[in-house]
C-alpha cells in the first residue's frame, strides 16, 4: 500500500511542478509585455500629439518655432530602442506646455521632446529613445 500511495503522491507532485514550470514562461512573458507597453506612447496619445499639431497651423508656438530638417544620416539614426545621436541633445526643444499638461503619463515615463517634424519619447535616465511619433509637428502647414 505505501508504495501505491508514494506513486500516486509522486505523480501528482509531478503534474504540479509540471504546470509551475509551463505558466511560470508566460508570466514572464506577460511582464515583458507590460513593461514594453509602457514604454511606448499609447494609441490615444499618439491623437492627442497629431491633434494638438493639426491645430496650430505653424506646428509650435513662435518661441518653440526655431526647428529645422533633419540631414538623412542623422533622420536615419533615429528609431525606437536607439540612442540619441550626439550633438541632437543641443536641438531637442521641449513639448508645449498645453501639449504637455494633456499627456500626463508620459512625463512618469520619461520625457517627451520635439526634434526637428518629430516628438521623441526618452528615457531621462539613459537619453534612449524609447517611442517616436514621426512627421507630426507642422501637419497643419506640411512643412
Amino acid at each position: 500500500m505505501k508504495t501505491s500511495t508514494t506513486i500516486r503522491r509522486g505523480t501528482v507532485l509531478g503534474f504540479v511542478m509540471a504546470a509551475i514550470l509551463l505558466l511560470l514562461p508566460l508570466s514572464l512573458l506577460e511582464a515583458q509585455k507590460v513593461q514594453v507597453q509602457v514604454e511606448l506612447f499609447l494609441p490615444r496619445e499618439r491623437e492627442i500629439i497629431k491633434e494638438y499639431f493639426r491645430g496650430h497651423p505653424g506646428g509650435l508656438p513662435p518661441g518653440l518655432a526655431k526647428r529645422s530638417e533633419l540631414p538623412p544620416g542623422l533622420q536615419k539614426q533615429l528609431k525606437r530602442k536607439g540612442q540619441l545621436p550626439p550633438g541632437l541633445q543641443k536641438k531637442l526643444e521641449p513639448l508645449p506646455r498645453e501639449l504637455e499638461v494633456r499627456l500626463p503619463r508620459v512625463s512618469d515615463l520619461g520625457r517627451a521632446v520635439i526634434l526637428g517634424h518629430h516628438v521623441l519619447l526618452l528615457d531621462r535616465r539613459t537619453e534612449r529613445i524609447l517611442d517616436i511619433v514621426e512627421n507630426v509637428v507642422g501637419l497643419a502647414t506640411g512643412r
